[in-house]
């Protein structure tokens, strides 16, 4: 076995600092604008919430409220099978 142990160098003073980032919480948009409805039809909608490889986006990336991305999951889905969004990326 080997009995030597690694040291982790100490940093030089003054660069423990900590940067904290402040991110804003997202707010669902269609809680946010009751005007705005979820429609499968609506494909320009809902690419905002598909990635470029044709993956559904979470609810922590997209902001929305667990609601609205089930409809929005919902949606995309339907629009799929008629055949108004891609399953996949265009350009693979």
């Amino acid at each position: 076995m080997n009995n030597y142990q690694q040291k982790k160098t100490a940093k030089p003073a003054g660069t423990g600092l900590i940067r904290r980032t402040y991110t804003r919480k997202k707010v669902c948009r269609f809680c946010a604008d009751e005007n705005l409805k979820i429609d499968y039809k609506d494909s320009r909608l809902m690419r905002n919430f598909v990635s470029e490889r044709g993956k559904i986006m979470p609810r922590r990336i997209t902001g929305n409220c667990a609601y609205h991305q089930r409809r929005v999951s919902k949606a995309i889905k339907m629009s799929r099978i008629v055949s108004i969004m891609p399953y996949t990326s265009v350009n693979i």
